[in-house]
């Protein structure tokens, strides 16, 4: 008899299990033209982010999402590595339609669901920034990966929800420490200078970072007085730290100096 799952990563797994599931349960209303909208993944429609969670998944259960197939060489939103990787289980179904994807995405959670019990948090697992890790942590990004496409596809047809999903706190759990470095580093902001995100919505927080006299920035517990403020609701912000638009294609406010707020609003995508 296999050792029930410890609490941390069985909240993980209810977390990947809940937006995979969301997903599922808004695709099954989809009409012909749903599967083909586009997204604001470049060369990616709707049936393709369907097609690229099914090939994670199969993956991730040591199986070819793609058995035989050869990726063309010109497709223009492959740009490195790990679009390479991903991209063959979604070219392999583009010719599939959308309800049979779908159908395949059933299966492939309802197995991955039996598999997760009998995984140890401990497990190694290579984590998608290249680091190794635990599985615990891989379900992290499992959850945040799976949550971040969940939007994508409700943002292309113009049907919103599940935005304050238990995943939705695991996509935050990753990007938050991110944070100041796209203060210090990216944005170049100056020795002394402080920033406040604060962040309105169904996910809503704020946070307050500093930079050192030795350049480095870090989270402070308190806003200081004179702190560059960037205010912008919960989706703004996740479209901005996944890379699915840029600061010019949204509404930021900002008070301060707002130079400053400029560079760090466009410099916030974290993805990969």
């Amino acid at each position: 008899m296999m050792p029930a799952m410890d609490e941390l990563m069985a909240g993980h797994v209810a977390a990947f299990e809940q937006t995979v599931r969301s997903t599922i349960g808004l695709a099954e209303t989809f009409g012909d033209a749903d599967w083909t909208r586009p997204t604001e993944l470049p060369g990616w429609r709707v049936k393709d982010i369907v097609a690229h969670l099914v090939g994670v998944e199969t993956l991730l259960l040591g199986e070819d999402p793609a058995p035989g197939h050869v990726l063309p060489d010109d497709l223009p939103h492959v740009r490195n590595a790990l679009g390479r990787m991903v991209e063959p289980a979604v070219d392999h179904r583009r010719g599939t339609p959308g309800p049979e994807v779908l159908a395949e995405l059933r299966v492939v959670l309802d197995r991955r669901m039996e598999r997760l019990a009998e995984i140890s948090p401990d497990e190694p697992a290579v984590l998608p920034t290249g680091r190794e890790g635990t599985y615990g942590e891989l379900m992290v990004f499992r959850a945040f990966d799976c949550w971040a496409h969940e939007q994508d596809i409700r943002r292309a047809v113009g049907r919103p929800g599940n935005l304050d999903a238990p995943a939705a706190a695991r996509m935050f759990q990753v990007v938050e420490r991110g944070l100041p470095m796209i203060v210090g580093k990216r944005a170049g902001a100056s020795p002394g200078t402080a920033v406040t995100f604060e962040v309105s919505g169904p996910f809503a927080f704020t946070r307050h970072v500093e930079v050192a006299p030795d350049g480095r920035a870090a989270f402070t517990e308190e806003a200081r007085d004179g702190a560059t403020v960037l205010r912008m609701d919960w989706e703004t912000f996740v479209r901005l730290v996944t890379g699915r638009c840029t600061s010019a294609d949204v509404t930021v406010g900002a008070s301060g100096d707002e130079e400053l707020a400029a560079r760090v609003a466009g410099a916030m995508s974290l993805a990969p």
